[in-house]
């Protein structure tokens, strides 16, 4: 079994109103220096088997016709180590 994990982010030209409110905030937090803040999403799929290439392409398209809608939004796809999985599992 392993871990893939996929990340879905606004595109960087789609206004990312959470984000904004994030970054207004932060400094009456006593945070400072953050010139920008992103929003986005963060899937983690445990993978029955092998990780292949084919493994790969089908987690790849899952995401994006069913994670990410990429009008306006990106996505990645990276393996973790099967270790987080089995560590996960304890």
């Amino acid at each position: 079994m392993a871990r893939v994990v996929v990340d879905v982010m606004l595109k960087p030209e789609i206004l990312d109103p959470q984000g904004q409110a994030v970054q207004r905030a932060l400094p009456r937090l006593g945070f400072e220096g953050i010139s920008d803040v992103r929003q986005g999403k963060r899937f983690e799929l445990e993978v029955d088997g092998p990780v292949d290439d084919a493994a790969l392409a089908r987690i790849h398209d899952l995401a994006e016709s069913f994670l990410a809608n990429t009008v306006i939004e990106d996505f990645t796809v990276k393996v973790e180590s099967v270790e987080a999985v089995a560590e996960a599992a304890k």
